[in-house]
């Protein structure tokens, strides 16, 4: 009998071409793929809770997909763990009922980005931004974030795909939290959903109104003219990573 299994999968998004299938076979999701239809001896198509762009991280990416398995969870888990090619990893799978869509039954994300002041160590190079000599200011990026919290259209901090003719740029951000752990600046964001490359797009313009090159009290300006403009330049990929999945109202406090 086939059944619905959720997993959840943490991977290093160095060398991949974000999650989504691509033609080049370079993606996370190609990559599972090929690994389940050599657990399950069948073509395994899986359904993502959204995608990451590539270069970007995850910590739990949520998938599902329906096979027919006699075994436990934990049997197939050790299949994954065998067959998944390095830098991705399962974390955890278990059966889920018909009804639950990896990505229809989201109710939300949080994503959080890393960005160092001078130049990270090389076990974290991967994945955070090194800062060189900027020395961003964390009360101007906090106050700055601040209007970006809510219901907006953000056009002016998404990027086009091509693709975004009928999609709706509105999105709603439940928080934006910034904290200083020593060198390391760590910016975490709460949301609905997000657009292509939308929090790299926020990154970039706290980094920026940190370090002076923007004010505050722009990011507002520059979210109501509803378009994209060379003020908003996304930070790199590689500080960024997919964090959690919800799949019930977080709490923002």
């Amino acid at each position: 009998m086939t059944q619905r299994w959720r997993c959840i999968c943490a991977y290093d998004g160095t060398d991949f071409a974000g999650w989504q299938k691509q033609p080049s076979g370079d993606a996370v999701q190609d990559k599972i793929e090929l690994a389940l239809g050599e657990i399950f001896q069948c073509p395994t198509r899986t359904i993502g809770a959204g995608r990451t762009d590539a270069g970007v991280h995850a910590k739990a990416q949520v998938f599902h997909f329906d096979a027919q398995w006699r075994h436990d969870a934990e049997d197939m888990l050790k299949a994954m763990r065998a067959h998944f090619p390095v830098g991705i990893s399962p974390r955890s799978v278990v059966p889920a009922g018909a009804r639950f869509h990896a990505l229809l039954s989201a109710k939300g994300k949080r994503y959080r980005y890393r960005a160092v002041e001078g130049w990270a160590m090389p076990e974290e190079d991967r994945f955070v931004l090194s800062l060189k000599k900027r020395k961003p200011d964390l009360e101007r990026m906090k106050e700055a974030a601040e209007h970006l919290v809510g219901t907006h259209d953000f056009s002016s901090f998404s990027a086009s795909r091509g693709m975004e003719e009928d999609e709706s740029q509105v999105r709603t951000v439940w928080r934006i939290k910034l904290a200083r752990k020593g060198a390391m600046f760590e910016i975490e964001a709460i949301g609905k959903g997000f657009l292509y490359k939308m929090v790299r797009s926020i990154a970039g313009a706290l980094l920026d109104v940190g370090c002076g090159k923007i004010e505050p009290v722009q990011l507002k300006e520059i979210l109501m003219r509803k378009k994209r403009t060379e003020e908003i330049v996304s930070a790199p990929a590689k500080g960024l990573c997919l964090e959690k999945v919800y799949y019930r109202r977080p709490s923002t406090k």
